[in-house]
């Protein structure tokens, strides 16, 4: 039974433009997750990005452009660092913290003096920017601390009732490519930080910038900086091997708890691209606790290593059922 849209899902960029200069929200593909996109000059439609996610109002959103320059307003300064970095990795998973110029609001920001851009990657998007010709903010497309979506679906499933489809859209430009959030560098410290993980790891980062990179010190500037997210329904546990995970797993099924383990160590590009679909996998089966393999802490590793961390960081959620087995 094909799965019921609401009239909310269409692969036409006309008709999202027209959304989103009508104070409307769309929800566009990314190569890294589903954006919840609203027009960055519209205050009335950044507030109902808040309000549908359930977004605390101090929590910065990043800011989606088809270009980065001073000249646009967006930001105060592009120094020789970001333009290194937007060069090699620009269109794609690369979100550089930088100070914010006069086109900027308070509600992107959160009162901050610093603000997240990027340039995505996916044709869609890119020619909704480009026909724009302004800024798109657009933090995940999901409820506020819960798992991301990587696909249109995944989209209506966590937001539907929320949206209006007489003013809003999901634009669907299929299956991510990537999987995890954009990589975050502040540029405004020195030595640089890099607050969230992502697809271009420390080590490219230090290597196109020549000097060092620093973790995330300070308080809460960014998406995904805090301790518990992405969080599914079941209880996330964390192992450091298959022959751990079995033992926990088997342990909590002594218990009469429905256990599903997670592996995909044998290839992390695919691993990132299925860890949202396999967290949202373990709630449709009603799964109790999922026992997660860490991946190795190398490349992409350290995104997934981050991603289940903070899955795992809010504790036992699902009360037990210890009598559905019989």
């Amino acid at each position: 039974m094909p799965f019921p849209t609401d009239g909310l899902i269409s692969t036409n960029v006309d008709l999202a433009l027209d959304r989103l200069r009508h104070g409307g929200l769309v929800a566009i593909p990314t190569e890294t997750v589903y954006g919840l996109a609203a027009d960055a000059e519209q205050p009335a439609a950044i507030g109902r990005v808040y309000a549908v996610k359930g977004r605390p109002s101090d929590h910065p959103l990043i800011l989606h452009l088809a270009r980065l320059d001073v000249s646009d307003r967006w930001v105060a300064d592009v120094p020789v660092s970001a333009r290194r970095l937007g060069d090699a990795c620009w269109p794609g998973p690369l979100t550089l913290v930088l100070p914010r110029g006069p086109r900027v609001s308070d509600g992107i920001t959160g009162g901050r003096d610093t603000v997240g851009v990027r340039i995505p990657s996916h044709p869609l998007t890119l020619d909704l920017l480009g026909r724009l010709g302004g800024g798109l903010v657009a933090p995940s497309a999901n409820r506020f601390g819960k798992v991301s979506p990587t696909t249109a679906r995944h989209v209506l499933e966590d937001l539907a009732g929320r949206l209006d489809p007489e003013r809003d859209l999901i634009l669907d430009g299929g299956p991510c490519r990537i999987g995890v959030e954009s990589t975050i560098v502040d540029l405004s410290v020195e030595p640089p930080q890099i607050l969230r993980a992502g697809a271009i790891s420390k080590d490219d980062i230090e290597r196109l910038l020549a000097g060092p990179v620093a973790g995330a010190t300070g308080p809460s500037r960014a998406s995904g900086m805090l301790m518990s997210h992405y969080a599914p329904d079941c209880t996330v546990l964390l192992a450091d091997d298959p022959i751990e995970a079995e033992a926990l797993a088997a342990m909590h099924r002594a218990g009469g708890e429905r256990v599903g383990v997670l592996d995909r160590n044998d290839d992390l590009v695919v691993a990132a691209q299925s860890l949202y679909s396999d967290l949202r996998a373990a709630d449709h089966s009603e799964l109790d606790v999922l026992v997660a393999v860490m991946p190795p802490a190398a490349g992409i590793g350290h995104a997934l290593r981050d991603r289940l961390m903070k899955a795992a960081a809010q504790g036992p959620r699902r009360p037990n059922r210890p009598n559905r087995a019989g």
